[in-house]
């Protein structure tokens, strides 16, 4: 029965749009669609409905990983539909699940409207490209179509190094190889230190997360590879601090200037659901190292790197803010859309406000309990 009910679930997350489906004890199972949850209307879930459920789709060693450690994670096909990554984890004693949708298709740079620069950089010989964004925001997209485009139009031998894959890639002009860690390697920097006697052109490292996976990263990238990976960060001053910090005080220095001559782009985003209609689009932060900004990163001068993105344009490059207030100008996104993910939601509001003339004191009183939010106490 358990296997039915999973099709019927996965099914209903396909045809419904949603992007990630979450099996719980005590709520019917939900999806969140566009951003937003929604239980679906079937029985409330027992304990024995979720390890049912888990047992129908989860590979013997991760069923033991789950007994002995309380959590694990995998992908999944789902016939051609798309794979599902699959994260299972104990909650007051329960098995509880959430699975992602990673559709099938590769989009264009066009469709995910990614900077136009971008198809430059990803024809570089080396250097490291990074995407950053919370959980969810579409990073791994991202980074697919990146993948996918330099194996459409070069010959490259590209590397990835993911847990677990989430896209499969085909063999395209490129050879693609594709690691997943637990499964092929054990660890992300013990691939990376492989990969470069794998004569590898491109690697993807599918998150910096710990101090010896930066390393290898900044390290492979000086070496002559494109390197692309993703950092948990908001905005690309805040990234490249966050990397610098990483680091013992006595080799930041060093790495200062690593990351000046190495890193070719922060390109960093957050999905936005649609205010009319269905679906979601992507704010963007972007900035591309020019010989300026080398400088200030060298010169532990981050605080002025917003300020060079603003005078980037021509290349691509924008501030976050700016790009939101586009979309809500545009009106693809609600006012409170844009000020819950902006960085200075006060400056947006009173442009907003300024925007609306007579109805400025309506918005204000519209987005009071907003007030610690938009950092707005009045």
């Amino acid at each position: 029965m358990a296997t039915v009910h999973i099709d019927r679930l996965l099914e209903a997350c396909i045809k419904m749009g949603g992007s990630d489906l979450h099996i719980t004890v005590g709520r019917p199972p939900v999806l969140r669609m566009h951003g937003r949850l929604r239980a679906l209307e079937t029985k409330v879930l027992t304990p024995d409905d979720t390890v049912a459920l888990m047992k129908s789709i989860t590979p013997d060693k991760n069923q033991q990983e789950l007994q002995e450690q309380g959590g694990t994670d995998f992908g999944f096909a789902f016939g051609d539909y798309g794979r599902f990554r699959t994260a299972i984890f104990r909650q007051k004693g329960n098995v509880t699940m959430v699975l992602r949708l990673i559709p099938s298709e590769l989009m264009s740079f066009d469709k995910i409207g990614l900077p136009k620069i971008c198809a430059a950089l990803c024809r570089r010989p080396r250097g490291l490209f990074l995407v950053t964004g919370p959980t969810g925001s579409g990073k791994t997209t991202t980074l697919a179509s990146m993948i996918n485009y330099i194996n459409e139009i070069l010959d490259r031998h590209i590397i990835t190094v993911e847990e677990p894959i989430e896209y499969y890639h085909m063999h395209k002009k490129s050879i693609i190889n594709q690691r997943e860690v637990g499964v092929d390697v054990p660890t992300f920097a013990e691939a990376l230190r492989r990969a470069l006697r794998q004569d590898p052109d491109v690697i993807l490292v599918g998150e910096l997360r710990d101090l010896e996976t930066m390393e290898n990263a900044i390290r492979a990238a000086e070496t002559g590879h494109l390197v692309f990976s993703t950092v948990h960060t908001t905005g690309c001053q805040g990234t490249i601090n966050r990397i610098i910090d990483a680091f013992p005080v006595d080799q930041q220095e060093q790495i200062r200037v690593q990351l000046s001559t190495n890193l070719i782009a922060v390109l960093s985003q957050a999905l936005c659901p649609l205010k009319k209609g269905k679906g979601r689009v992507a704010a963007y932060e972007f900035m591309v190292v020019t010989p300026a900004i080398a400088n200030l990163i060298r010169e532990n001068k981050t605080y002025r790197i917003e300020s060079s993105i603003q005078t980037g344009k021509k290349l691509g490059m924008q501030l976050l803010d700016d790009h939101l207030w586009e979309l809500y100008d545009d009106d693809k996104i609600s006012l409170e859309e844009m000020l819950e993910k902006a960085r200075q939601p006060s400056t947006l509001l009173e442009k907003a406000e300024k925007k609306h003339g007579s109805r400025s004191g309506e918005i204000r009183k519209e987005l009071e309990n907003l007030g610690p939010v938009i950092g707005t106490s009045e």
